[in-house]
């Protein structure tokens, strides 16, 4: 019984963290001006995938995630919610 209530729990948390990573994306993005379609080419994927990452539906790798602070300007800490900044 406990673990299964450990696993829904940490079945939620990765559920909410995608999607506040997923909405600091598009925030981001949205400020520098970009598209889903500009932001996919740079990182080398397809748009439809960097539409997920927003969405908080895939996971993007930690290859894609430095990619992803180095043309947002954004530390990883604060993509992954560990700073405010």
């Amino acid at each position: 019984m406990i673990h299964i209530l450990y696993y829904e729990i940490n079945t939620l948390m990765e559920k909410i963290l995608k999607k506040e990573l997923g909405a600091k994306l598009k925030e981001r993005r949205l400020q520098l001006k970009m598209t889903q379609r500009e932001v996919a080419h740079h990182l080398g994927i397809a748009q439809p995938v960097y539409e997920r990452f927003e969405k908080g539906v895939y996971e993007c790798s930690y290859d894609q995630l430095a990619a992803i602070c180095r043309l947002f300007d954004l530390s990883s800490d604060y993509l992954l919610g560990l700073s405010d900044y």
